[in-house]
């Protein structure tokens, strides 16, 4: 069954939708043909109301009290998130991160090639990484026509990230994840994730403080 026509999936359902592929993958892989709601649920992390919800954006998926074929909502979630089919991708920034990125292998698995890695330092340029050879960032408007890419990774320094930026957009990119630390501004039409890292380990600090603050709250409440 194809997925209803002309339903806006909200941004945020569309990230859980993208982690409950992730879960049936694992599934798959280990075997099962069959997942209840409540499992799915519980391995992604929501409460099943809320994946029954998702999912409604999907048309009907699963068959009450017997739950989802494994295979066929594999199917159904890789086509709505347009990852039937190996997408290509750039990376731009072969430092650290970048070569991490670029030679890990769930990429793959989940869909995501690396066909082009570049990076401006000379001395990185013929490195394989994840058996891709890095090419110089001269070469970026000439990789993304040749193979169609319409999504980046930029893991350059903060200073040229923009200009990083620009030269994807003008070649014809239009979506973008950002690790650089600095926010990236791009023409309407073009969608740019922002991942920063630092961002997010402040923000755990942050809570980690506050339980600790919590504890000391219901010690001194003690009688």
């Amino acid at each position: 069954m194809s997925e209803p026509r002309n339903r806006v999936i909200p941004e945020t359902t569309v990230a859980r939708l993208a982690v409950y592929l992730r879960v049936l993958n694992g599934l798959a892989e280990s075997g099962r043909t069959s997942v209840s709601s409540g499992e799915l649920a519980s391995a992604a992390g929501v409460n099943p109301a809320g994946l029954r919800k998702d999912l409604s954006y999907l048309g009907p998926c699963g068959v009450r009290g017997v739950g989802y074929a494994v295979p066929a909502l594999r199917e159904r979630l890789a086509r709505a998130l347009g990852v039937e089919q190996a997408r290509s991708c750039v990376l731009v920034g072969m430092g650290n991160l970048g070569s991490a990125l670029a030679g890990y292998a769930g990429f793959g698995s989940r869909g995501f090639s690396f066909v082009g890695l570049l990076d401006a330092d000379p001395t990185r340029v013929g490195d394989v990484v994840g058996g891709t050879a890095v090419r110089p960032v001269d070469d970026l408007e000439d990789v993304v026509a040749a193979h169609g890419v319409t999504i980046a990774v930029v893991t350059t320094p903060a200073a040229v990230a923009q200009a990083v930026c620009d030269r994807l957009v003008a070649a014809g990119v239009r979506s973008i994840v950002n690790f650089a630390p600095v926010a990236l501004v791009v023409p309407g039409g073009v969608d740019v994730r922002q991942v920063d890292l630092s961002v997010e380990l402040q923000v755990l600090a942050f809570l980690d403080r506050q339980k600790g603050v919590d504890v000391q709250t219901e010690q001194v409440a003690l009688p």
